[in-house]
């Protein structure tokens, strides 16, 4: 008997800091977004403020993780989506987009890999945010970003229990 690949999804930040709260904002979409269209077999949608030891709790025994973040970059784009996918351990991008909170990712995996707890195969979506000031809700560019994003999770995870591509 096959067992359903187990998938995690975690949004990473701080709602309270505006688009810092992107990652936040999809978990919060796809949660609602299952109401009426579940994802298939074991996935878990969880928030986290990016410490290392809380995602690597999140993800371990994952066969999928994704994780959402938001991330600065110079010169910034807000809403701009870079897709991050870990080969060998190590992430790997072609572009150079940071943490808006020191989310220490890089970190996270290098301490998992030591401790054989990397999920299978790690995904990081880092949404470019264009405020992190105090306060609550994402700007218009973060916002748009959020909805098409998790919309496009979703479609990754069903390919992904159905065997179809690589997310």
């Amino acid at each position: 008997m096959n067992t359903p690949a187990r998938v995690t999804v975690i949004g990473v930040g701080n709602e309270y800091r505006r688009d810092d709260g992107v990652g936040w904002a999809v978990v919060a979409r796809l949660a609602d977004r299952t109401r009426t269209r579940p994802l298939p077999g074991r996935t878990s949608l969880v928030v986290c403020d990016g410490d290392p030891a809380r995602l690597i709790s999140h993800w371990d025994g994952a066969d999928l993780a994704i994780v959402v973040d938001a991330a600065h970059t110079h010169p910034g784009q807000p809403g701009r989506v870079h897709r991050l996918v870990m080969d060998d351990g190590r992430i790997a991008a072609a572009d150079r987009a940071t943490s808006s909170h020191g989310l220490g990712l890089g970190d996270a995996v290098e301490l998992a890999r030591e401790l054989d707890r990397l999920p299978r195969r790690l995904v990081v979506h880092a949404v470019e945010g264009a405020d992190c000031s105090p306060g609550t809700g994402l700007s218009a560019p973060v916002e748009a970003a959020a909805a098409h994003l998790a919309e496009q999770i979703a479609t990754e995870v069903s390919r992904y229990h159905a065997g179809v591509g690589d997310p």
